[in-house]
């Protein structure tokens, strides 16, 4: 990776560079049998659009506070790695009544109606698909997002050590966070090619890192299941065995 990437997009746009075809997120759902796979390229081009969508559609500026109510999900990855590239300050399980902007998945709606601002909402359905009906009150970011540009240029450029992420009342610039993920990375022993394989939620720093930011910041990539509980043991060896993980945690 780039030594003078300072921020999470400066991450993301080094990781596009160097190999955009290798995997960034495999994403599994063990309630539900779900798996999405998204190569560098891939999710790129979904930031780029929700980026977008934030910037024109939601009106969003850099140091605006959205609280991000979503779970550990490839969605939400791509959430966190939009308000990145646009300057907004990710909340993760924020306060909705004072965030500028709400993003929530179906479980939160009724908390996330204590935002004055905008509100979009997220089915979490398979392949990205649309609420039967949208929420009240809420946009369908499955209906939103998929006419935005696959190109993202911020208005102004994300001051590095701006306010980028808040999780568990703990804040971190966007070179705070990279710092972070690096340190992390090593730490865990990651490089180019590493497959970590993380069940972790996405309400800890700890989640956050395993699941998204330190794989991106050390050249990995994450497989990252939600309700790994329900796999049980001889399921999850295999999983490790078929999508060549070198580390769970």
């Amino acid at each position: 990776m780039n030594a003078s990437d300072r921020t999470p997009a400066d991450l993301l746009r080094s990781a596009l560079a160097a190999d955009p075809a290798r995997p960034m997120v495999t994403f599994y759902d063990d309630a539900t049998g779900e798996r999405v796979e998204l190569s560098v390229a891939t999710f790129a081009n979904w930031v780029a659009k929700t980026a977008n969508l934030l910037q024109g559609d939601l009106a969003a500026e850099p140091g605006d506070r959205l609280a991000l109510l979503l779970p550990a999900h490839w969605q939400s990855a791509v959430w966190l790695l939009a308000c990145a590239s646009v300057g907004v300050v990710a909340d993760v399980q924020g306060d909705p009544a004072a965030a500028d902007l709400v993003v929530s998945g179906p479980d939160s709606l009724d908390a996330a109606r204590a935002c004055r601002g905008e509100r979009i909402a997220l089915a979490l359905r398979p392949l990205g698909g649309r609420f039967p009906q949208a929420p009240e009150g809420f946009a369908d970011y499955a209906v939103e997002v998929p006419g935005q540009g696959d190109r993202f240029a911020p208005f102004a450029p994300v001051d590095p050590d701006a306010p980028a992420l808040t999780v568990g009342g703990v804040g971190f610039t966007g070179a705070e966070l990279v710092a972070r993920s690096r340190a992390d990375g090593a730490a865990l022993g990651l490089g180019a090619g590493s497959r970590l394989l993380s069940g972790r939620t996405y309400d800890t720093w700890d989640g956050l890192s395993a699941g998204l930011f330190a794989p991106l910041a050390t050249g990995g990539s994450v497989v990252l299941c939600r309700h790994l509980g329900q796999l049980g043991e001889d399921g999850l060896a295999q999983r490790v065995e078929s999508e060549r993980v070198t580390l769970s945690v």
